[in-house]
Parts: C-alpha cells; sequence; structure tokens
C-alpha cells in the first residue's frame, strides 16, 4: 500500500472594510391636538328651564350646545326642585374646545391648542465628521438636536 498525501485545498477568500460617517441636524417641529366641545346634563326630581338666544322660556328643556368657529357654547339653564322635601339630583357638565385656527402655529409660540409639542431645530454648532484614506473615523459632537454616527465594517468571505 501506498500512503498519500491529501488533496490540495483552494477557496476564495473576499474581505472587505468600509467606513462611513452620518450627521444630522433636527428640524424644528410642532405637533397638536385640539380637543371638541362636550355637554351633558343628568338629574332627577328638578324642573328646568332655559331661554334661547331672541326665543321664549323652555320648560323641562335642557337647551342644546351651539358651535361657532369651532367654540361651544351652552344655554343658561335654570334648575329647581320639582318638591319641596323630596330627593332629587342635577348635575351639568360643559368642556369648553380648542377654537379653530385659521393659521399653522410658529415653532415655541402658545397656540391655542389644549395638547402642543414644539421642539426647536437642532444647531449644527461643531458637529462634524471625516473618513481617512486608511478608513480612521473621526466625529465630533454639534449641538442640540444633532447626531453623528460613524461606522466601520468588515466582512470576511470565505466559499
Amino acid at each position: 500500500m501506498v500512503a498519500g498525501f491529501g488533496s490540495p485545498v483552494f477557496a476564495d477568500i473576499t474581505q472587505t472594510m468600509s467606513s462611513s460617517v452620518q450627521l444630522s441636524t433636527a428640524a424644528a417641529a410642532t405637533q397638536v391636538e385640539r380637543i371638541g366641545s362636550s355637554y351633558s346634563i343628568s338629574g332627577n326630581g328638578v324642573d328646568t328651564t332655559y331661554t334661547p338666544t331672541g326665543g321664549s322660556a323652555v320648560s323641562d328643556g335642557i337647551g342644546s350646545l351651539t358651535i361657532s368657529s369651532g367654540v361651544g357654547a351652552i344655554p343658561s339653564l335654570e334648575a329647581t326642585q320639582k318638591t319641596a322635601g323630596n330627593s332629587f339630583n342635577f348635575s351639568q357638565t360643559f368642556i369648553q374646545g380648542d377654537a379653530i385656527s385659521t393659521s399653522a402655529p410658529t415653532t415655541g409660540a402658545v397656540a391655542n391648542y389644549s395638547d402642543i409639542t414644539s421642539t426647536a431645530s437642532g444647531s449644527a454648532g461643531d458637529l462634524a465628521g471625516t473618513v481617512t484614506t486608511n478608513g480612521a473615523l473621526t466625529v465630533t459632537a454639534g449641538g442640540a438636536g444633532t447626531v453623528a454616527t460613524g461606522q466601520f465594517v468588515t466582512t470576511l468571505t470565505i466559499e
């Protein structure tokens, strides 16, 4: 028997290296949420009276919520105990909604909305990033609202 040598093994080996820098500065933004008006009444053992604008008094009515430019208004309502000495309860709730704005809010300004989140734009300041010819990375922090990201990736493929 003749002992043999093993066969040589061949492989393709590929290596890639890359460097990158990404710099960003946040833009100014304002987000608003407007709430609407609501009106509710409940009760028992009471008589109610209201007078609509330009009208006559209405007994045992509650009136209605009227809306103008997105703002609600309720009638003036009078409630009296139906029978003296008897139990009664009465509840009236009104939530004033936000007026409808005719223009976009200015960043940082207080607008006529119930929920506002306003963020000023970023300040680049000293924000910088470089990639040298040998792949070395340098990133320098900027002002508020900035992001500097440096990345080095190496990939080795053996087939």
